[in-house]
């Protein structure tokens, strides 16, 4: 069964995530953590015991969540719409996914997620959803312009356009590659900026997410999306002590996704 029709039939995935980030430049910085990440359906998936859809639970998912500016609620209609625009329409055998971190005890907050459009095994486009600690939100859709399968091997670019870390200027490109398949997700992230830059990946394999899978989550890094933002404050003041210079955030871009 492809990992398309897993999700279609209502599955929920889970996903223990290996995070790297290593701050390249004149003021070196790395680390590495992890982050425990759902892939489901929004418009189909049927969430296990302990994991509830817009209401609380140990776990939750809610629509309100993802999908346009922050707390709109606009969800998979509002993905479809944006994947419209670049000549992505749904038809049989293509499905929406969503690669995301879930409310932990009711606490939501995710650096980046991504809508993913599948067919099978095969990956045609994606949007990341990229939110900062300051309460806002701008996406970025990546396709190839052949609107072919994305491989381990295409190069999806984006210029960079939204304020992300108060140590970093609005400037410069993304670059993202994504190897997936129906047992793993890899993802690689790099920003440049003349000679300072940014590489960040995530990978980890898939498993069914059972009530044992949540529980196992919650023992092994308790907190969820608490403890991210926990981690993301803490390497800020490591870098405001290696003598970072903060800089103010700007205004938003005008446009809620960059195509």
């Amino acid at each position: 069964m492809t990992l398309a029709s897993r999700l279609a039939r209502g599955e929920v995935l889970a996903m223990r995530a290996r995070i790297t980030h290593a701050r390249r430049g004149d003021l070196r910085h790395a680390f590495a953590t992890h982050a425990d990440h759902v892939l489901l359906a929004p418009e189909t998936f049927r969430p296990p015991r302990l994991m509830g859809h817009n209401r609380f639970s140990l776990i939750a998912f809610h629509d309100a969540d993802h999908g346009g500016p922050r707390g709109a609620g606009l969800g998979a209609a509002w993905a479809w719409a944006q994947f419209a625009t670049a000549g992505i329409e749904p038809r049989p055998g293509r499905v929406l996914a969503l690669l995301t971190q879930p409310r932990f005890m009711g606490f939501w907050f995710n650096p980046v997620s991504f809508w993913l459009i599948l067919e099978g095994d095969a990956l045609i486009a994606v949007i990341a959803e990229v939110n900062n600690t300051f309460g806002e939100r701008h996406s970025y859709l990546l396709a190839r312009q052949d609107l072919k399968p994305i491989t381990a091997e295409s190069r999806l670019t984006a210029q960079k356009v939204f304020h992300v870390s108060p140590y970093q200027d609005v400037a410069g490109e993304y670059r993202f590659s994504f190897a997936l398949s129906a047992e793993r997700i890899a993802i690689r992230i790099g920003h440049s900026h003349g000679a300072d830059g940014i590489d960040t990946a995530m990978s980890g394999a898939l498993l069914p997410l059972t009530r044992q899978e949540i529980f196992s989550s919650a023992f092994r890094r308790p907190g969820g999306a608490l403890r991210v933002i926990a981690q993301i404050y803490w390497h800020a003041l490591r870098l405001k002590l290696k003598g970072a210079s903060y800089r103010r955030p700007p205004a938003p871009p005008d446009q809620e996704i960059s195509l």
